[in-house]
């Protein structure tokens, strides 16, 4: 069984190195294709009962808007989602799929090697124009270290 995402589906953000991750809002019908084999969700409450995903996920508390409320948990996160992105299908979410979702795949995108400082408007370019919606998201953003 192929194990990756589909470079051209709806919301995959195709990384430097060749990793694939799809980015999404929550408030939105979940994507066609296969589900995730892992997802990473950025959210100010921890997802319970039926708004729990289906498969093995990782939660931080990042409210709307801002950085995460734990920085040290989202470095792991992401450093975790990153290196299960080099042969997993992952995803990445938050409700409306660019504030949050854009600020961490800008943080994958400086992982995969991309300069901090450029690392926005990378995203920006090659997940959504709108991605990363506030000054505090990018200078999170523009000040995380791998």
């Amino acid at each position: 069984m192929d194990t990756a995402w589909d470079g051209t589906g709806a919301g995959v953000l195709v990384l430097p190195s060749g990793r694939l991750v799809r980015g999404r809002g929550l408030r939105r019908p979940t994507p066609p294709g296969p589900d995730p084999q892992f997802g990473l969700y950025l959210l100010a409450r921890e997802p319970v009962g039926s708004a729990a995903p289906a498969w093995p996920s990782r939660w931080v508390r990042w409210p709307d808007f801002r950085p995460p409320a734990d920085r040290p948990d989202a470095h792991a996160a992401l450093v975790e989602t990153w290196r299960r992105a080099d042969g997993e299908r992952v995803e990445v979410a938050c409700q409306g799929g660019r504030g949050r979702t854009g600020t961490a795949l800008a943080c994958l995108a400086v992982l995969d090697g991309v300069p901090p400082d450029t690392a926005v408007a990378w995203v920006r370019a090659h997940y959504h124009p709108r991605a990363v919606e506030t000054l505090l998201q990018r200078r999170y953003v523009e000040r995380f270290a791998p």
